[in-house]
């Protein structure tokens, strides 16, 4: 099991292994698995780059990110002209439908509202504008109406899972109720979290996913 001290080198490691956070001042602090990141980056990309880093890195349990995005002036857009951006971005990706998300921009800072049938046309819209300069971050609100009406099956859930070698689905409990799948249960990695969720996110009929998986590394199946 690894020390306080060994996660946290590992993080720095890894962040400063991506080419587009070498050379960002990125602080790492890590406390019985739970890993704290904070710093000031001049892009949000560069923000989700050093999560997305750490979270791949074994041992982390939690991610506390207080990173803060501040560009140099000669960078700086109105909430306007970001807006227009970030909805030029959303039409030119077909996994998002047209005019079914709502923008807002307030001090850089983007909201995205509305209803959409499935998980990866949400997630879609968000990746579409992570790139975008002037963007400071990110709240995703659109939420999931699926216009299909079959009822969910918990066992077709269960065996969509267990399809997947990357899951160890030993320890994962499916709990289905109306349009809501819910998982809980221990897995071995984030990863593996990240994975049965987005599988469940797959299922006919789907609004809801309840991800309470717990991530143990050193958990013994």
């Amino acid at each position: 099991m690894k020390t306080n001290a060994e996660l946290q080198i590992d993080v720095q490691n890894a962040i400063k292994w991506e080419p587009l956070l070498n050379a960002a001042e990125i602080g790492v602090t890590a406390k019985d698995g739970v890993v704290s990141l904070t710093g000031v980056v001049d892009s949000y990309a560069k923000k989700m780059e050093a999560e997305n880093a750490a979270r791949k890195v074994i041992g982390v349990k939690a991610l506390v990110e207080k990173i803060e995005v501040k560009f140099p002036a000669s960078w700086t857009k109105t909430n306007l002209e970001i807006a227009n951006e970030v909805l030029a971005a959303l039409k030119a990706n077909w996994s998002v439908p047209n005019d079914k998300v709502s923008v807002k921009v307030e001090d850089g800072w983007v909201t995205l509202e509305g209803e959409l049938s499935w998980n990866y046309q949400k997630e879609a819209a968000k990746t579409a504008i992570n790139y975008l300069s002037g963007v400071k971050g990110v709240t995703n609100n659109i939420k999931i109406k699926s216009e299909v009406h079959d009822a969910i099956e918990q066992k077709d859930v269960e065996t969509a899972i267990s399809r997947n070698w990357t899951v160890n689905d030993h320890n994962i409990k499916v709990k289905v109720s109306g349009t809501t799948v819910t998982l809980s249960g221990t897995v071995k990695s984030w990863y593996q979290k990240e994975e049965a969720g987005r599988i469940a996110w797959k299922t006919p009929g789907i609004w809801y996913v309840n991800n309470d998986l717990e991530v143990d590394y050193y958990y013994t199946f």
